[in-house]
């Protein structure tokens, strides 16, 4: 003779089956409580494991892990408390259902899986954007207070000075550009000679007269003959070529790594996400009433 259960949790023979109570499809309360008690798991796991990791650190003796050891030992640590919770979980939700489908306890499970992927998803766009929020009103205060210091310096060092008579004196200052580089005053040359770099870094290469020009430049302001001008302006220049490769080759090769790690985070992500819905299926299967009634029955009757 077969046996199945009812919600109350009362076996009854085949024959009483059509006289059982029907149980519903889904219950979203069993559901929201297995999706609490997973994530109650999970969060006294994670403090453990938190724990656990303090505990290896150890300054005064400087036998402190490696930190690639301490992220790895803690992604470890965080599969297996989500799915030890997600089992839990889903074995809650479908014995709290008191549904007899498989089916009907394995879609509890993945309901627990799924409302504590969202929890967790809100949860931690909320940490994120509240980590922003403080940073960029920080920010902002630490910027809003060196504009006023720097207003007030400003304002005790030179409380009479103008705008107009700034601009002034800049126009001074840059007055005599595109002149004899020997009558020039070494602001003037300065001036001009960070004017033609400036147009160097912006444009990629020199334009028109501008290398002719730097280097009559810095053979007055250095004193030394054209030829060798020459020659520290195209050494400058290559260094300068030399240092954008490099940094180019830097940025490249950063780019890449980061590509990398995203792509191996976002597949050990899904991973982790397809083990947590495994365990959430695994444990409603475990919790559904018709298994577990039947392991009771099938034991009393080895026992008879």
């Amino acid at each position: 003779m077969s046996y199945k259960s009812t919600s109350s949790g009362e076996v009854l023979a085949a024959d009483d089956v059509d006289d059982a109570i029907p149980v519903p499809g889904i219950s979203w309360g069993a559901v929201l409580a297995g999706g609490v008690v997973a994530a109650a798991i999970a969060a006294s796991l994670n403090i453990l494991g938190a724990g656990f990791g303090a505990m290896s650190v150890d300054a005064v003796a400087r036998e402190t892990p490696a930190a690639s050891s301490l992220g790895i030992s803690a992604a470890v640590w965080l599969v297996v408390a989500n799915t030890l919770a997600l089992a839990v979980g889903g074995y809650t939700a479908a014995r709290l259902s008191g549904t007899t489908s498989d089916t009907d306890g394995v879609l509890h499970g993945l309901a627990v899986w799924a409302v504590a992927f969202l929890v967790s998803a809100v949860l931690l766009g909320n940490a994120v954007a509240g980590a922003a929020s403080s940073a960029a009103s920080g920010a902002a205060q630490a910027l809003g207070g060196a504009t006023s210091a720097v207003t007030g310096a400003v304002s005790r060092a030179a409380p009479e000075v103008s705008p107009n008579a700034l601009v002034e004196r800049a126009q001074q200052t840059l007055r005599g550009a595109g002149g004899p580089p020997q009558a020039m005053t070494t602001e003037q040359r300065s001036a001009e000679i960070a004017t033609i770099l400036g147009r160097r870094v912006s444009n990629g290469n020199f334009e028109g007269q501008d290398r002719a020009r730097l280097n009559e430049l810095v053979a007055a302001e250095a004193g030394i003959p054209p030829e060798e001008a020459t020659r520290r302006v195209d050494a400058a220049e290559a260094e300068a070529r030399r240092a954008l490769a490099e940094a180019e080759r830097v940025a490249r090769e950063a780019a890449n790594a980061a590509a990398k790690a995203t792509t191996i985070g976002a597949f050990a992500a899904f991973g982790a996400l397809l083990i947590g819905a495994l365990a959430a299926i695994l444990g409603a299967r475990r919790g559904t009433r018709s298994r577990i009634y039947r392991r009771r029955v099938l034991a009393t009757s080895g026992a008879l």
